[in-house]
């Protein structure tokens, strides 16, 4: 085989290979971090569970969720999240409400190992994907019970953020946007069920 041929052959072979393994690798990103301050310390009067988050079926996957039009969602195949999107929403979650609870120690399920039984607070998100109108939506539901799991409180909630430019990492970002203002919407409704439960 002379060396052109042969230099065909390897172009050909390495473009199969890429072919079967799937062309160019996908583009991962994580949820922004947010600048909130460290969790409470034992000095904390109030003390706050938050429950494994729970997400709809399509939100659970490695790609970003995109909304086509009125009724078309899709996973996208290129543009994946860095980890699980319950883990990075169940962390930023815990974050945001440590910034906006000062007085509250936060603490996943997996933590919680005090004497007392505080507050619980279970979130199910059941959007969380960019839209065809370049928005970033984040919606679900959450509830507020006590020690006895009798409902103290509950609401939904539905965000929208605008993207400030075209593609995925803006989306990202708007994304983390939305769920910067849903945290702020749960912590309100946590700060007035204390304030009540408060002598």
């Amino acid at each position: 085989m002379t060396a052109p041929r042969a230099l065909l052959a390897l172009l050909a072979l390495l473009w199969l290979t890429g072919c079967a393994l799937g062309g160019t690798p996908a583009t991962r990103y994580t949820l922004p971090d947010t600048d909130a301050p460290a969790a409470a310390g034992s000095n904390a009067t109030h003390a706050l569970v938050l429950r494994p988050l729970r997400l709809a079926p399509l939100l659970d996957a490695e790609g970003i969720v995109v909304q086509l039009d009125d009724i078309t969602l899709r996973e996208a195949g290129g543009h994946r999240w860095a980890e699980p999107l319950g883990r990075q929403l169940e962390r930023g979650l815990r974050d945001r409400l440590t910034g906006a609870l000062p007085d509250t120690r936060v603490l996943l399920d997996t933590e919680a190992g005090i004497s007392t039984d505080p507050l619980q607070l279970r979130v199910t998100v059941d959007r969380f994907q960019g839209r065809p109108d370049g928005q970033a939506l984040a919606a679900g539901r959450w509830q507020l019970l006590d020690a006895d799991q009798s409902l103290l409180d509950a609401a939904t909630f539905r965000v929208t953020t605008p993207l400030a430019e075209d593609g995925y990492p803006a989306l990202v970002r708007a994304l983390g946007r939305s769920w910067d203002a849903a945290a702020e919407q749960i912590a309100s409704a946590v700060a007035r069920q204390q304030r009540r439960a408060t002598p």
